[in-house]
């Protein structure tokens, strides 16, 4: 995973923010933020911000940077449990006493360290944990990490993704050496509330405005202390007493809304089963399904002929484990059940008729994350005789979606969906089990397109679409009575 581009600290430069400062609650720094009164943000870090845990990254670290040539008796096997199951207990303890182990060591080599430190976990850096800080820098929050973690080795990452304030465990230093003492609380559980709660008080923060996250169910007392808590990827204690308490839940390794389960997104869980010769009522012909990119941002451009294209799409996606997150249109978002399985799929709603670039903000962040969006560039299917026409006209949004991101645009023929699912069906044709309709998928290498103009840019996407398409589709026909009518709703009557 690449780390996220540093994001811009324009709001802090306009005054908007004040300055990242640490707070100690001894009484000798001034207060900055009395003035008046904020919200803020709260962040634990591991397996919240992170993709798992910090601890092995910072034990590799310090072994590198010779602070220590040893390791937590057992920490292998505590890290393994972490990983799989989250924070607990023991682990925990055990990194109380870390004060103890560290007694010795050069807080300059231990900051020295923290810059490294923060290189790597950047790496790991959950893909929407970005986008999450940004939203609440961009509402003036005040961003917080609070975290167990020692203070001198995660304030340069902290610092390094925009957070203001770091709430962290804290070892007393003595001639430049740390003495085996805390300085302050052991930042974990109900001491991490107390922390948080202290320094709101003393920056004059509300807290029943502002919002916290957290994996684990030792976090409750924190996430219980303010007025939006979120559990983020939440070990199975804290699921229970999140759905109990109706918080929301939340994965910052995928957009807003996706389900998972078992810790498996629902997109991926239904991959194994998303084999053609499954699909007994249409004949699915997938083709150069790995010109998908294995990884990595990409935007699928595809023409629409029918209410089964993004099955038949999402069949390609799953011959390359890449979840798809769509621009649907919004009525999708309001039907009944259809609403449940886009939103938990990460579909991105689009407000047709609204002018809004708010769907094309949500995509390029998806995106950016990594993550494969697909668009029907036409809107909507045709209608009527321009359902027979071999040039495929387009709006010119996957082009500025392409400039805004920077993403390659993988262009995918559809063929034969509509005789599957017809416009002029409420269900697709189920009962196609003995000639079912042939249907191909086709998809082709990256457009190339200048960016300049996104008028000429769709031009190019749509006909390398066009491309894909069986030689029938350069041609215009004629169509039947019954043909005609099917492109249209049911209800409606071609003129």
């Amino acid at each position: 995973m690449n780390c996220p581009p540093q994001r811009s600290n324009t709001a802090r430069e306009r005054g908007r923010l004040p300055p990242p400062v640490s707070f100690r609650f001894s009484g000798q720094e001034p207060n900055r933020y009395r003035l008046t009164v904020r919200t803020a943000a709260i962040f634990d870090l591991d397996r919240t911000l992170l993709a798992g845990g910090s601890g092995p990254i910072l034990a590799e670290v310090l072994r590198d940077e010779g602070l220590t040539d040893r390791g937590i008796p057992g920490q292998g096997l505590l890290y393994w449990v972490y990983e799989r199951f989250g924070e607990n207990r023991p682990s925990m303890e055990i990194a109380r006493h870390g004060a103890r182990f560290s007694t010795g060591w050069d807080q300059g080599k231990v900051r020295a360290a923290g810059e490294v430190i923060a290189e790597r976990l950047g790496s790991i850096l959950q893909p929407f944990a970005a986008a999450e800080l940004s939203r609440h820098r961009k509402a003036e929050r005040i961003l917080v990490l609070a975290t167990t973690t020692p203070y001198d080795l995660i304030e340069p990452f902290a610092r390094s993704i925009g957070i203001d304030v770091v709430l962290a465990t804290r070892y007393a230093v003595t001639d430049g050496q740390y003495n085996g003492e805390r300085d302050g609380r052991y930042v974990w559980y109900k001491d991490k509330r107390d922390e948080v709660v202290e320094w709101a008080a003393s920056a004059n923060v509300d807290l029943a405005e502002s919002y916290a996250y957290s994996d684990s169910r030792y976090d409750v007392p924190l996430l219980g202390a303010v007025g939006n808590p979120v559990a983020v990827n939440p070990d199975p204690r804290l699921r229970l007493l999140a759905e109990l308490r109706r918080w929301p839940v939340r994965y910052l390794d995928a957009p807003p809304g996706v389900t998972k389960i078992a810790g498996l997104e629902l997109q991926r869980a239904v991959f194994p089963f998303m084999q053609p010769e499954l699909l007994l009522y249409a004949d699915l012909t997938v083709n150069d399904e790995m010109n998908i990119p294995a990884d990595g941002p990409a935007i699928i451009a595809s023409n629409h002929r029918s209410y089964f294209d993004p099955l038949a799409i999402t069949f390609a996606l799953a011959r390359v484990d890449r979840p798809g997150r769509f621009l649907a249109k919004k009525e999708l978002f309001e039907a009944p059940f259809v609403k449940q399985l886009v939103s938990t799929m990460g579909a991105i709603p689009v407000y047709r008729g609204s002018g809004s670039d708010e769907p094309l903000r949500a995509a390029a962040e998806a995106l950016d994350a990594g993550e494969v969006v697909v668009v029907l560039p036409q809107g909507t299917i045709p209608r009527g005789q321009r359902f027979f026409e071999p040039t495929l006209e387009a709006r010119p949004g996957v082009a500025r979606l392409a400039d805004m991101s920077g993403a390659p645009v993988i262009p995918v023929g559809l063929w034969g969906t509509e005789a599957v699912w017809p416009r002029s069906a409420r269900l697709p044709k189920f009962m196609n089990v003995m000639t079912p309709p042939p249907v191909s998928v086709t998809v082709g290498p990256p457009v190339e397109v200048e960016g300049s103009n996104p008028e000429v840019d769709t031009k190019t996407i749509m006909a390398a679409i066009a491309d894909l398409l069986p030689p029938e589709s350069r041609y215009a026909r004629s169509p039947t009575p019954d043909e005609l009518a099917a492109t249209f709703p049911p209800g409606h009557t071609p003129s």
